[in-house]
């Protein structure tokens, strides 16, 4: 009873941007792109999923918004499931203050001469949790 209840919890702590990533992922399932459900995250990959993060400044594969992962395909999904995983444990642990601090410290990082993606911390936490051998702009 706990367990469901903390996960109630989470996904009502970080559905804010859960709802956000759920209507790119539906709107990207009818331009041609796919969905399904892996344990408690949404993954969509294609269509306006895959419009949009080839734009990213950092070309990105896959992104986590909430509880829900987009990635261009499905390949860009397994590859980079673990490492976007890291990013739910973080959004669950920030909630809806997770994306303005994101942009805050790469902001920050940014005007300090560092590399905005590379060395924020939720990317440096997230590469460091997610299996090595996948090192990639994800």
């Amino acid at each position: 009873m706990w367990k469901s209840l903390r996960q109630f919890w989470m996904w009502l702590w970080v559905s804010p941007w859960s709802l956000v990533g759920l209507s790119i992922g539906l709107i990207s399932c009818c331009t041609g792109g796919g969905g399904k459900r892996v344990d408690h995250t949404l993954e969509f990959h294609g269509g306006l999923a895959c419009w949009l993060l080839k734009r990213t400044p950092v070309g990105a594969i896959a992104i986590t918004v909430g509880h829900v992962i987009l990635a261009r395909d499905q390949y860009s999904l397994d590859f980079t499931r673990d490492h976007e995983r890291v990013h739910v444990r973080q959004y669950e642990r920030w909630g809806p203050f997770f994306v303005p601090l994101y942009f805050l410290l790469s902001g920050i990082i940014l005007l300090r001469g560092g590399n905005a993606y590379l060395d924020n911390p939720f990317e440096a936490e997230a590469f460091a949790l997610s299996d090595p051998r996948k090192r990639t702009l994800g």
